[in-house]
């Protein structure tokens, strides 16, 4: 069986918990903050984790994370 390549994308926007589940960051927290409120930007910090409708998709893109 050959290697796999891992997708470019996803290794920079994708970790895997130790149980399984795929972690990602919420969107919208990159740029134009002064409009946000500082509580929205507080939310956006928290961890969130992908659906599990995308998650065996996103763990066959990053198979050696």
């Amino acid at each position: 069986m050959p290697k796999l390549k891992t997708h470019s994308g996803a290794k920079k926007r994708f970790n895997l918990t130790k149980s399984g589940k795929v972690k990602r960051a919420h969107a919208y927290k990159s740029h134009i903050l002064t409009k946000k409120t500082t509580k929205r930007g507080r939310r956006l910090r928290d961890v969130a984790y992908a659906d599990v409708t995308n998650a065996a998709t996103i763990k066959k893109m990053i198979p050696y994370k």
